[in-house]
């Protein structure tokens, strides 16, 4: 059975006790999957991506609270390059036509084992690592496939909150929630 932040069970919770990196999907988890092509005189294409401010603060959390956070992209994205600057994140993999390779790196590099990551995706391209990791989390507008992979699935839609929310059921979890806003609060201030 798929939970959500409101049906939380003990094995969801001790799963998010063990996560130590989060990953994740651009397009339909940090985004809402549209993809907006710009194409400016000369040739030249830009792309724009809507990034929700609440996600930002999340992994920003993450970080300031020692999780590993990266993403993993089909997609290759200048906004994403500087999204991923912007938030400190630590790894960034794009243009992945496996993600498995980029997920094998990240473990190399990190010593992690699949229980300790959690990794959000919403498609099809996601389900090797929805299927491996230690907490496999899709959005509720995801493809059926990735839900069905899921062990949590997010109230909040993705690029709406949905990585944001994930942070918090993971510091809730490991009963760090009250110190993470407090570190937050040290480091914004």
């Amino acid at each position: 059975m798929k939970h959500n932040r409101h049906s939380a069970s003990s094995a969801l919770r001790r799963r998010a006790r063990k996560i130590r990196i989060v990953l994740m999907d651009v397009d339909g988890v940090l985004t809402d999957g549209k993809i907006f092509v710009c194409a400016e005189q000369g040739g030249k294409v830009a792309d724009i991506k809507l990034f929700h401010a609440h996600d930002g603060v999340g992994l920003k959390l993450a970080k300031q609270m020692g999780l590993f956070t990266g993403v993993i992209s089909g997609r290759h994205s200048p906004a994403t390059a500087k999204r991923a600057i912007e938030l400190g994140i630590d790894f960034v993999f794009q243009g992945q036509e496996s993600k498995l390779l980029a997920y094998q790196q990240v473990l190399k590099q990190t010593g992690a084992t699949d229980e300790e990551v959690c990794y959000i995706g919403d498609d099809l391209p996601d389900l090797p690592l929805l299927r491996r990791v230690g907490l496999a989390v899709s959005v509720p507008n995801a493809a059926v496939e990735a839900k069905k992979n899921a062990h949590y699935i997010t109230d909040r839609p993705g690029g709406d909150g949905a990585v944001r929310e994930v942070i918090e059921l993971i510091f809730k979890a490991k009963g760090q929630w009250r110190e993470a806003v407090a570190t937050f609060m040290i480091h914004a201030g």
